[in-house]
């Protein structure tokens, strides 16, 4: 059975549960309901603590996954984030080079416009150039007229080469530019494509860190599943251990019960030390509370307090101790590490007891828990204060 040290120290806490197995089997025949069940919760327990061990160390796994995939999740968006700018770079890029085709386009029509335009004009001076200048004079309305004339072929021919170069030289720097743009969109697009496939290779270390995680969380919902059978199976066969043995109105076994105080009963066991330097929601707790209750005296434990030790604790302060049970008295049994108290509620004529107690999971529910039941009077110490 499960009991705790009365000294706050919490490493004799552990040792408590270690030590219980072996000094349940070392038990005598004399109390065949405790060793029964002790073999019972031994063996349950064992499995348990089995099962617990390797859902603690998938969980451990499962964490140590997590943390990882989280890591990966940080490092993949901020290559994601790189790509995104990078693209935003490429879109600035083609626009710039969309707008820099129009322009080329543009000053290739003005190029061909002016051609055109320079074109006529050589045309009409070679058609000038075919009239001899008398003819021309002739046509003229005066010298001034046949002057102006050939000055403004002239001016325009000058005008239009001029432009036509002008034009030609911005399209070179124009083409110049979009040849630039292109390199750089180039560049841009081969590093999208190297963070788009570095992207994808930490997306699937994700996807794979994640998919272990869940197979280990399964693991462990696996284990916790069949921790709760074992549970469930132990309950079933304690109890019938105990029915078997004589022991009944087992009950149901709640946190509260019996009228212990709320104080020490809704608080986690043994966090709190009660009035007798006990430790909450114990067997020997309860039991002292127990007999104050009724308005006796219970001296202060002062760390030697286990139920194995209530015999020659309060053979000091006067309390007799026997071994015939009495309504009222506390019962010990030599069990485990550090024993059992319970509270003899009656004493019954066919040489069983009711008791009541605390902290012996008869039922299997579970450690720290209330219960009310009959079993043997045999092989018990009675202290009657």
């Amino acid at each position: 059975m499960k009991h705790r040290s009365t000294t706050p120290v919490s490493s004799r806490r552990h040792v408590a549960k270690s030590s219980i197995v072996a000094a349940a089997v070392l038990m005598s025949a004399s109390i065949p309901v405790a060793f029964a069940q002790n073999v019972l919760a031994d063996q349950y327990d064992e499995q348990v603590k089995k099962l617990q061990s390797e859902a603690d160390s998938y969980q451990q796994q499962a964490a140590t996954l997590g943390a990882l995939a989280s890591t990966l999740q940080a490092q993949l968006d901020v290559l994601t984030k790189q790509k995104n700018e990078i693209q935003a770079q490429i879109n600035t890029s083609q626009a710039k080079r969309d707008k820099l085709e129009k322009d080329i386009a543009a000053t290739e029509k003005k190029i061909e416009i002016n051609k055109e335009a320079l074109g006529e004009i050589v045309a009409d001076m070679y058609v000038d150039s075919s009239i001899s200048p008398l003819e021309m004079l002739a046509s003229s309305k005066n010298i001034g007229d046949y002057v102006d004339k050939q000055e403004y072929r002239s001016s325009m021919q000058d005008n239009l080469s001029t432009k036509i170069k002008q034009i030609k030289s911005l399209k070179a720097q124009l083409e110049k530019q979009k040849k630039q743009v292109e390199n750089v969109l180039r560049d841009q697009k081969s590093q999208k494509a190297a963070l788009a496939a570095k992207e994808a290779e930490q997306a699937k270390l994700v996807s794979d860190t994640r998919g272990e995680e869940s197979a280990y969380n399964n693991l462990v919902a696996k284990r916790n599943s069949e921790i709760s059978s074992v549970r469930a199976q132990q309950a079933a066969a304690m109890a019938a251990a105990a029915r078997a043995s004589g022991s009944t109105n087992i009950g149901t076994g709640s946190a509260s019960g019996g009228g212990y105080p709320s104080v020490w009963a809704n608080a986690e066991q043994d966090t709190i030390v009660d009035n007798w330097g006990l430790y909450n929601r114990e067997c020997v707790s309860y039991t002292a509370w127990k007999v104050a209750s009724t308005g006796r005296y219970v001296p202060h434990f002062g760390g030697a307090g286990n139920a194995n030790q209530w015999p020659s604790t309060t053979s000091r302060y006067g309390i007799a101790n026997g071994p015939t049970p009495k309504a009222g008295s506390v019962a010990i049994q030599y069990v485990g590490a550090y024993g059992h108290a319970m509270y003899v509620e009656a004493v019954n004529g066919d040489g069983t007891i009711t008791v009541s107690d605390y902290n012996n999971n008869i039922d299997g529910l579970g450690w720290g828990r209330y219960h009310y039941y009959t079993r043997s009077s045999a092989g018990l110490t009675y202290i009657y204060f």
